[in-house]
């Protein structure tokens, strides 16, 4: 699948390329009209070289209170990079009394002096820098890799968006088979990109579809598709075969807002996205919306979840349930999640795998994936269950899940639930190997684990009826 993609992706267009000189640096100015933000003043320089101010554009993301949906104003701030860049930061409400750059797990440590904090890049990276605890009015700080090749945009199969702002003939732009898109870095898309009853095609560069535009980019129907580099709401994926989503960013901030949506497709590969949306970061599911049938081949990798409604990761809940889908072969790896917040008991879970519809969910790998302290909801939840409004029937079964080397850092986690639906509905073969929480390794044989407690009680996971062969192993 994704072989297909590049060479398509080289064959399409004569290039350029920007890659051989190993300390580069390429800022793009905000064109005219764009809305921007001014609680910070980001600036970049690769080492000897001299400053440049980056363009701090206006996002908005959804914060829940007392049940209620607040949109708040955020920041999102990009530039390309090769070799190492030293990154400062300017907060312009004040002095800066502690700072994050987050993933934690990258380990970056800002300095701080007065209100300016600053640090140094030596990879690409999807950061949030985070002022005096304040995770709603953030810098959204976007570090991508160099862009390797621009298309020429004088050839026939090339549709090329330069600086500037785009408006679309009914907020829409359909994207045509056999062709390559570039959005420049200085661009700016009011509308959708629609890739519908497609094949071969590329969608890449650094702009961005506004943040005002709901379902930013959404592909239906459509074969060998690929798509690099931009910002968008939301990228969903839809009765489709062969689709690679490389470094694309989605913040979301209205009512079921998800990011990285994949409905009955196959092959489908997210790489290196970053999610921060009012609904799940990331589902699978089968018959939905008008597409049928299950989802085979489906993966993210290296990649950055955070959920202010709902689940970072969903597996499961829609399908047919007269003629019953089957989700499999399904891999999330090598993920950061950030956050989670979900008061409804239903609807949490950071790694969750709920069947309905008579669905069948098999071969899952959680692996690799780092939890940091979320403010609500679950680690795990897996159940074959029956939600009355969104499914007219229960599920059929979950087996053969593995999650291996996951640790959790913090407080805010609830009761993880592992639960089937009778003797017929059954969740079985589950496996936890490495799992970590707070530092501490979970097994069948901790040994400070009293013999007739459940290892699922050392971990605050609570495993229900009609659930076989689930194991705790180094």
């Amino acid at each position: 699948m994704k072989s297909l993609s590049f060479l398509f992706f080289f064959l399409a267009f004569v290039s350029v390329s920007f890659a051989n000189d190993p300390s580069q640096l390429v800022v793009y100015p905000a064109p005219q009209g764009a809305l921007l933000n001014d609680d910070f003043v980001v600036k970049v320089k690769n080492p000897g070289k001299d400053w440049q101010v980056v363009p701090n554009h206006l996002v908005k993301v959804d914060e829940v209170r007392d049940a209620k949906h607040h949109v708040e104003d955020a920041s999102m701030a990009f530039f390309d990079f090769s070799g190492n860049v030293e990154v400062s930061v300017t907060y312009k409400k004040g002095d800066i009394s502690k700072a994050r750059v987050r993933p934690l797990s990258y380990g970056i440590e800002p300095q701080i002096k007065g209100n300016t904090l600053t640090f140094v890049l030596d990879e690409p990276r999807n950061l949030s820098v985070e002022v005096n605890d304040d995770i709603f009015h953030n810098l959204h700080l976007f570090a991508n890799p160099m862009v390797e090749e621009i298309p020429d945009k004088n050839r026939a199969d090339v549709v090329y968006f330069g600086p500037g702002i785009h408006e679309f003939k009914d907020a829409e732009f359909h994207v045509p088979s056999n062709t390559t898109v570039y959005v420049d870095g200085g661009a700016i898309l009011r509308g959708q990109l629609l890739i519908h009853d497609a094949e071969n095609v590329n969608v890449i560069g650094r702009g961005m579809v506004e943040h005002t535009v709901k379902m930013g980019i959404h592909i239906a129907n459509a074969k060998n598709i690929y798509v690099e580099g931009l910002f968008t709401t939301q990228c969903a994926v839809g009765g489709s075969d062969g689709v690679t989503v490389r470094n694309v960013k989605s913040i979301s901030y209205y009512g079921w807002g998800d990011g990285m949506n994949v409905f009955a497709s196959n092959n489908v590969y997210h790489d290196g996205v970053f999610c921060r949306n009012s609904d799940d970061c990331t589902t699978v599911y089968a018959t939905r919306k008008g597409f049928e049938g299950g989802c085979k081949n489906i993966r993210m990798e290296n990649s950055t979840l955070w959920a202010d409604v709902a689940h970072p990761i969903f597996i499961g809940i829609h399908g047919n349930a007269d003629n019953p889908d089957t989700i499999e072969d399904v891999v999330y790896r090598n993920i950061d999640i950030l956050d989670h917040k979900e008061v409804q008991l239903d609807y949490q879970g950071c790694l969750a795998i709920n069947a309905g519809d008579n669905n069948t969910i098999r071969n899952v790998l959680f692996e690799d994936i780092r939890i940091e302290d979320f403010r609500q909801g679950q680690l795990v939840n897996l159940r074959v269950f029956f939600n009355e409004k969104y499914c007219p029937a229960p599920g059929k079964l979950i087996e053969n899940i593995t999650f291996k080397d996951i640790s959790y850092e913090g407080d805010g986690g609830e009761i993880s639930i592992i639960a089937g639906y009778n003797e017929e509905r059954k969740v079985k073969n589950i496996t936890f190997q490495n799992l970590r929480i707070n530092g501490k390794l979970i097994t069948d044989n901790m040994p400070d684990k009293p013999k007739w407690y459940k290892t699922g009680d050392m971990a605050r996971i609570f495993i229900g009826e009609h659930v076989e062969n689930v194991q705790f192993i180094p």
